[in-house]
């Protein structure tokens, strides 16, 4: 029963997260509301280990959840029901490309979708931030302004955004400097 759940979940998250496995995020929020497997507060650790290992983060994601909600075939079963839905619009794409590539239909329904996606990916985005940036649990503690932030994380946020701003360096040279200053700040 739990193989089957995973795969429906991931299913459904595979179909509707148009845009790319950041597109998945606010899914696993939901996910991780629903169900009591997942815990809201791993989900920052996941993506930052999903974007720093090789491969789709939603692949990477989904075997992830999948692993650790029912072993390695739960693992298996979740990233097959996230990639199910890819494969089976691809095969129909490919059938019928050149009665797609120009209908207006899908180019209008395309143009709705490139909004919305940025959206889910933004919104991603936001939540990844809040995660990293701010503290409300130690705020919510000690109830010092101070501590509503973490300072050294938003350092390193606007350093890196400044860096990769003024440098065209691969992405992983990004992934590495940001783990090393993360372990010296740690220290």
């Amino acid at each position: 029963m739990i193989y089957l759940l995973l795969f429906s979940e991931f299913f459904k998250m595979g179909l509707f997260a148009v845009g790319g496995g950041l597109a998945t995020l606010p899914f696993l929020y939901a996910f991780a509301d629903k169900y009591p497997w997942l815990d809201p507060a791993v989900l920052p650790d996941m993506i930052a280990v999903s974007e720093s290992t090789p491969g789709p983060i939603g692949v990477n994601m989904a075997t992830y959840v999948g692993y650790s909600t029912a072993g390695i075939l739960g693992g298996i079963v979740a990233t097959l029901g996230l990639v199910m839905p890819s494969i089976i619009v691809i095969i129909i794409i490919a059938k019928f490309l050149h009665r797609f590539n120009e209908n207006f239909y899908v180019q209008s329904a395309f143009y709705g979708l490139r909004p919305a996606v940025t959206a889910l990916i933004a919104l991603a985005g936001f939540e990844v931030f809040k995660a990293s940036v701010f503290t409300l649990e130690r705020y919510g503690v000690t109830k010092q302004i101070a501590h509503l932030v973490d300072m050294k994380s938003i350092l390193l946020f606007a350093a890196l955004l400044f860096i990769t701003n003024i440098t065209k360096k691969h992405p992983i040279v990004y992934i590495l400097g940001a783990a090393a200053l993360g372990i010296m700040f740690k220290i």
